[in-house]
């Protein structure tokens, strides 16, 4: 019978299967940050368990980190306590921990892939919803809760019930001034953000095909906005040129016995899935949020909508209030809209490439009068390559604030936030009220958007920075 990627890489992933539906399913990659690992650690030790296999787990520190240059474990005194109990478990479990002085240091979803722990076939683990991210170098990757943590330092496995699967496709050629971010923005203004609820995604077709693998971990990384348990992306090429020679990935006979076992992963001709949507990327432009999720998302040359035009009563009144709290008037042009804070950075945008992106727009151009710009790369690996490539000068240049690498503004839990009543435009994954501080109000875009907007000083059609950078 056919078999769809999700369902070959779970049947290789069974332990035990269970009379009422469950399975017993062994985790490959355990990954642990700060916020949300140290109860599981403290029920370890009152039980006097072992971590099962400390091999398999890697640890970092990323989510309460302050960014300023010069930083360290005293930077945000609120979150100095969870830093160094984390410093604690990891020295008395025997785990390796990429501390904040560490060249492997960054968000946890961008070294997972970066540094190869993630890789095809995979099953990761990690007590953040955003690990979903992995699934752009075809893994299962999922977010777990702090029981579940505790369950996989003492077994290495997992009791779950076996997800649905849905495939979306995408086809068509992404316009100019559309990027992987736009894609995954369109599906869930589309469809909604429950959507995918209860399902792993598979994201296919010619436009996910051609994305480099850094825009398929930014398509992966939001489905957890569309309501999915995961998001996958079938390995191929790009994928394994990606992964060929990062740390943990196999090396030498390992790699060469690796790649055909990859190579049978992506789903058979004539496999069924329980949904399917499709999506025509021809019909795609820049896109930004207007409200206070995902789903309130429109063209940059769209008009904010006016609450009776849903049909839904629920979906009304979640815009009206959306459009109390965001302070904007329907039937106006979401292009225009003047910006406090400009944020370049978090597990959906701040890779290499995304940098990149936000660069080509800064070169030559300033951040605008009152406005605060920031750009925290991913991980300590991102901020090294983009400093040997210039791409600092290029930002500090033009008045961007240069970071060290943390979760940062996405979350607001370091310090890096947005003060009440001030709008942001940022590369993050939620737009909630107060996501990026009490009372903050949030515009989800691409990279190049939101420099876009930072050096205009308002959400700006980045198509017309393209074309005057081509003048």
């Amino acid at each position: 019978m056919p078999l769809t990627l999700f369902e070959k890489i779970w049947n290789r992933h069974v332990v035990s299967e269970f009379s009422d539906g469950r399975a017993l399913i062994h985790i490959d990659r355990h990954v642990l940050q700060e916020t949300t690992s140290w109860q599981a650690f403290d029920a370890l030790r009152e039980r006097g368990l072992p971590v099962r296999n400390p091999e398999l787990t890697h640890s970092v520190i990323d989510h309460s980190v302050a960014t300023h240059p010069g930083r360290t474990a005293d930077s945000f005194p609120p979150t100095r306590d969870m830093i160094l109990a984390m410093r604690r478990h990891c020295q008395e479990f025997g785990l390796r921990l990429y501390d904040i002085d560490s060249d492997r240091q960054g968000i946890v979803h961008v070294i997972s892939p970066e540094l190869g722990i993630a890789q095809p076939g995979c099953t990761l683990v990690c007590a953040d919803s955003h690990t979903a991210t992995s699934g752009g170098l075809g893994a299962w990757a999922w977010g777990i809760g702090t029981t579940q943590v505790l369950h996989v330092l003492a077994t290495q496995m997992l009791l779950l019930r076996k997800p649905e699967t849905m495939r979306v496709t995408f086809n068509g050629t992404p316009g100019r001034g559309v990027f992987a971010k736009d894609l995954i923005l369109h599906l869930i203004g589309q469809h909604g953000v429950a959507t995918g609820t209860g399902h792993v995604v598979e994201y296919a077709g010619p436009a996910i095909r051609a994305l480099p693998v850094e825009g398929r971990l930014t398509v992966c990384n939001m489905s957890i906005e569309f309501g999915a348990r995961a998001g996958l992306i079938a390995a191929d090429d790009t994928t394994f040129q990606y992964l060929a020679g990062r740390e943990f990935a196999p090396k030498g006979a390992a790699w060469d016995a690796a790649l055909p076992e990859w190579r049978r992963l992506p789903s058979d001709d004539g496999a069924l899935y329980h949904r399917e949507l499709v999506v025509d990327c021809d019909a795609i432009t820049p896109l930004v949020t207007w409200g206070n999720s995902p789903q309130d998302v429109i063209a940059i040359d769209g008009r904010i909508p006016a609450p009776d035009s849903f049909a839904e009563p629920d979906r009304r009144a979640m815009a009206e209030r959306a459009l109390r709290y965001m302070d904007l008037t329907p039937g106006t042009p979401i292009e225009g809209t003047p910006i406090d804070y400009a944020f370049i950075g978090s597990c959906t945008n701040a890779r290499l490439s995304d940098l990149q992106e936000a660069a080509s727009i800064a070169r030559g151009r300033k951040v605008a009068p009152g406005v605060r710009a920031l750009i925290v790369p991913g991980s300590t690996t991102v901020k090294r390559e983009a400093e040997a490539s210039g791409l600092d000068t290029i930002f500090r240049d033009a008045g961007f604030e240069w970071r060290e690498s943390a979760c940062s503004m996405c979350v607001a839990a370091n310090g890096d936030m947005v003060p009440p009543g001030k709008r942001s435009i940022s590369t993050t994954n939620r737009n909630f009220e107060g996501r990026q501080g009490p009372g903050s109000r949030t515009h989800l875009a691409s990279p190049a958007m939101v420099a876009a907007a930072a050096v205009t000083g308002k959400i700006t059609d980045v198509r017309r920075l393209l074309d005057a950078g081509e003048a």
